[in-house]
């Protein structure tokens, strides 16, 4: 079976946004999803992470020209983003980590 894996990275920024407000949520194997943010002032390839309607911060600069390039052209549903990493002791930029992994298409999908 090939490796559905795509990226793993800690959250950046997770200091600045509602991180502190859902820490005791968020857990391994917690779902969260990407929002692009073309309009960012800082990195026009900015992809800001949500967990419930909460912003926790960003992918790192270094890791999100390709997420944001396929939210660009509408593969919102790509990506199954978990977090993978819990650390309460870390500095704040390392207390979560996450995994991104490509969705597989269901059959019918790919049959249209």
């Amino acid at each position: 079976m090939i490796d559905k894996h795509f990226d793993n990275f800690p959250i950046a920024g997770f200091t600045y946004y509602d991180g502190v407000d859902v820490f005791k949520e968020l857990e391994i194997g917690t779902e969260l999803y990407f929002v692009a943010e073309p309009e960012n002032k800082h990195d026009e390839n900015a992809v800001a992470l949500y967990f419930k309607g909460s912003k926790l911060g960003y992918v790192p600069r270094s890791r999100n020209k390709f997420i944001s390039k396929f939210l660009f052209y509408g593969h919102t549903d790509l990506f199954e983003i978990k977090i993978n990493r819990v650390s309460e002791d870390s500095n704040p930029e390392g207390q979560i980590g996450v995994v991104v992994k490509i969705k597989p298409k269901k059959i019918e999908e790919v049959k249209q």
